[in-house]
């Protein structure tokens, strides 16, 4: 399973890279490839390259607010999940989108 997503929280300092962390460390822990792009203070980074869009089966939006770029996911399953519940619950969330997938199969 491979998912792709943005975490984006209005100021980009602590929330972002704490939900990507969590997300990603949860990831791995469940056995799925996961990659979470921050936007924020510093721009994007770890920025999703189109390949590894094209390539994902899903892309979850850690975000209470807008992200750019959205467009390059726009044939993609997607959910929206706020900043806190992915950094308090990330593995709930993760598996939340793999049901998703798994519901429209």
């Amino acid at each position: 399973m491979k998912i792709v997503g943005i975490s984006a929280c209005p100021a980009g300092l602590a929330h972002t890279p704490m939900a990507a962390k969590a997300l990603e460390n949860a990831g791995k822990k469940l056995g799925y490839d996961v990659k979470i792009e921050q936007q924020g203070f510093l721009g994007q980074v770890n920025k999703i390259s189109q390949a590894e869009v094209d390539e994902a089966d899903f892309v979850l939006l850690a975000t209470d607010q807008k992200v750019i770029d959205m467009d390059r996911f726009k044939d993609k399953p997607q959910l929206k999940v706020s900043i806190a519940t992915c950094i308090k619950a990330p593995e709930a969330v993760l598996k939340k989108c793999v049901n998703i997938i798994e519901s429209r199969k």
